[in-house]
């Protein structure tokens, strides 16, 4: 997706260990007009995939995947939780996911009664690193035997094993910025020659 390159060419930072900054407009202060792109933009690849629901982690996912599900037609967005919920109790599915981010451990957690059993999942989420989050959710969805039919990812970082993992498990994955590298603070993106 052009616009979303662009905006990490521009506002986007690199910080020691491939981190990419995106603080300015994806996921701490949000350009809603670009969220909203990003949201038509699954909707078109996964148009024809007959999704029922979207799964997402908190926080930064929930944004593009209630952008996503607005553009397909008002579908449900469910939110794995993190950390233990008193008001979810003990009736829910679980995972464990690291984050590379933040490089912590975290068990997420979904209600049973969110996901139906054979209801086609689309996994919405803001990073692709090392795929940790992605799979917590593949797990949560086997748990509730549900169908993981793809994955929208806002930034992909390519020279980590996150996309190629997915993708070898069979998992159609959509990355709308699939950054090739990061070197010397500068990013260079997988399409670019």
């Amino acid at each position: 997706m052009q616009e979303l390159q662009q905006r990490i060419l521009q506002d986007g930072d690199i910080l020691p260990g491939g981190v990419v900054r995106v603080e300015r407009f994806l996921n701490h202060r949000v350009d809603t007009a670009l969220a909203r792109h990003i949201g038509q933009a699954f909707a078109d690849a996964f148009r024809n995939d007959q999704i029922d629901c979207i799964l997402t982690v908190e926080a930064s996912g929930i944004i593009f995947a209630m952008t996503t599900a607005l553009a397909m037609g008002d579908l449900p967005v469910i939110i794995a939780k993190k950390g233990q919920r008193r008001n979810l109790g003990d009736d829910v599915y679980t995972a464990d996911v690291f984050s590379f981010t933040h490089q912590t451990t975290s068990t997420i957690h979904v209600g049973k009664r969110c996901l139906e059993k054979g209801q086609r999942v689309l996994l919405i989420d803001d990073f692709l690193a090392n795929g940790e989050a992605l799979k917590g959710l593949m797990d949560i969805c086997r748990q509730a035997e549900c169908h993981p039919v793809g994955a929208g990812i806002c930034i992909e970082k390519c020279f980590q094993p996150g996309g190629a993992t997915l993708r070898g498990m069979g998992l159609k994955v959509v990355s709308l910025a699939a950054v090739e590298k990061t070197e010397n603070g500068e990013i260079r993106f997988l399409d670019e020659e």
